[in-house]
């Protein structure tokens, strides 16, 4: 069993953003000399996730209004009132879509469909840059 560890660091505008990372999360894979196995993906910070889509305008559009839809920037949050800092909404968003992802490696490859791709998500109310760790697992 071996494991290879590295990270992407992705610079994202406030929220809800996003970036496909599909080819850095290959590349790592590929990196490892894993063959069979699995890539782990985790996104650093409570406001940040992880998610699979097809990555296209149309769909990343979708996405972003469904999340904004499911908890909307303005409502009555409880962690406004105690931080005042304006993304309470940010945190569930992203506890929604979870900060973790984790996706099969088959013949030294991500075994992903074609219209699949690893995507991070910036719920906050500010730029970001976001720290995804890659774990690759297997022999």
């Amino acid at each position: 069993m071996a494991v290879f560890c590295t990270r992407v660091d992705v610079p994202l505008s406030e929220g809800v953003d996003m970036a496909d990372i599909s080819a850095e999360v290959a590349r790592a894979v590929e990196e490892s000399g894993i063959r069979n196995g699995v890539v782990s993906l985790f996104v650093e910070g409570s406001t940040g996730s992880l998610t699979t889509i097809e990555y296209e305008p149309g769909v990343a559009k979708d996405l972003k209004r469904a999340i904004n839809r499911l908890a909307p920037p303005g409502e009555d949050y409880e962690h406004e009132k105690a931080w005042h800092d304006g993304n309470g909404h940010s945190h569930v968003q992203a506890a929604l879509l979870g900060p973790s992802l984790c996706m099969a490696v088959r013949g030294g490859k991500v075994a992903a469909g074609t219209w699949q791709q690893a995507v991070v998500v910036n719920h906050d109310v500010r730029k970001r840059t976001r720290r995804v760790h890659v774990t690759v697992i297997g022999e």
